[in-house]
């Protein structure tokens, strides 16, 4: 039997459990696994193996899993990796789940299979009443001019519209928030260790939101492309895994004005300074030589968020040199 998991942003992947259970009756090899607000990707992580772990069969496995783009998206799709009979399928809704226990209890049916039958019932479950609400598709020819005259350029350096530190880098609150409160038409991750990883970018290019592109690129390839006329119009939202690659590109020439710091986890040699906000004594020395530069900061996870002032959350925490 094909062993489910379902991973979600807080307890929604209980909850939907418990729904499941109420119309289908307690499952076998299902396990829920929750990213609470106080764990990071290492955290999830570890829940999704042991969640595995439990199941009879570790050989076909899916995960049904809340946000396509968001951690536990990113940590299933990187768990995953290497194991070509797993599979998963965002979205969760409850439709798609009860589809899921129907279909398992045919013993030939694979997690492929399963989740195929999923994809199809979840989309199906999801209407609108009444049905003149439903709105209909665009144009193809239109997305595509748009996308071409990104490309073109309009003889202007890169327009950025946004820049971010998370070390979580492209995730939900990125994908579905941000990147439409700032109307970017492309997310860059500006990381020379990501650069490198071809597991990590090919997660953050599947991540992207729907009409939004989103490329991997090294520092000094940033510098250049920044000043590449043909990518004048490109409106950029560029996020930095931390302040030191913020600063190397700010040291190549290319000019921020404010930077929004979302996420910093915690590792060893940090001090926690705020719920989401981990620092080191060089993370602390590269906020100062940003702030010297003239680059003012906010602290909000999302853009409804209030901001916290930085420096004083730094200081505050006896964290300042």
């Amino acid at each position: 039997m094909v062993g489910i998991v379902l991973a979600s942003h807080g307890k929604f992947a209980e909850g939907i459990m418990q729904s499941g259970s109420m119309v289908f009756g307690d499952q076998e090899n299902v396990a829920a696994v929750t990213l609470m607000p106080s764990e990071g990707p290492d955290d999830f992580r570890k829940k999704l193996e042991d969640a595995v772990a439990s199941f009879d069969d570790q050989t076909e496995v899916l995960f049904l899993v809340d946000l396509w783009g968001g951690t536990p998206f990113n940590q299933s799709s990187a768990f995953a990796d290497g194991h070509d009979s797993w599979a998963i399928v965002t979205g969760l809704n409850l439709p798609m789940l009860i589809q899921a226990y129907t279909a398992r209890f045919d013993a030939a049916k694979t997690a492929h299979d399963v989740a195929t039958e999923c994809f199809i019932e979840g989309r199906k479950g999801v209407r609108v009443k009444p049905e003149s609400l439903v709105p209909q598709p665009k144009k193809k020819a239109a997305a595509a001019s748009a996308d071409a005259a990104v490309m073109t350029g309009n003889g202007e350096p890169m327009d950025i519209v946004h820049a971010r530190i998370d070390s979580r880098l492209l995730h939900g609150q990125v994908a579905m928030y941000w990147s439409k409160a700032v109307d970017c038409n492309r997310i860059i991750v500006v990381s020379d260790a990501v650069a490198h990883d071809d597991l990590r970018k090919s997660l953050i290019t599947q991540a992207a939101p729907p009409g939004i592109k989103a490329n991997v690129t090294t520092i000094a390839q940033m510098a250049k492309v920044y000043k590449d006329p043909r990518f004048g119009g490109v409106k950029a939202f560029l996020i930095f895994e931390n302040p030191e690659d913020a600063l190397a590109l700010v040291e190549a020439g290319v000019p921020l004005k404010h930077i929004n710091v979302g996420s910093l986890a915690h590792s060893a040699g940090k001090t926690m300074v705020s719920q989401a906000i981990a620092v080191s004594e060089e993370d602390v020395n590269a906020f100062i030589a940003l702030r010297d530069d003239g680059i003012t900061f906010d602290t909000k996870k999302v853009p409804t968020d209030n901001s916290e002032d930085l420096f004083k959350l730094i200081e505050e925490n006896h964290m300042m040199p």
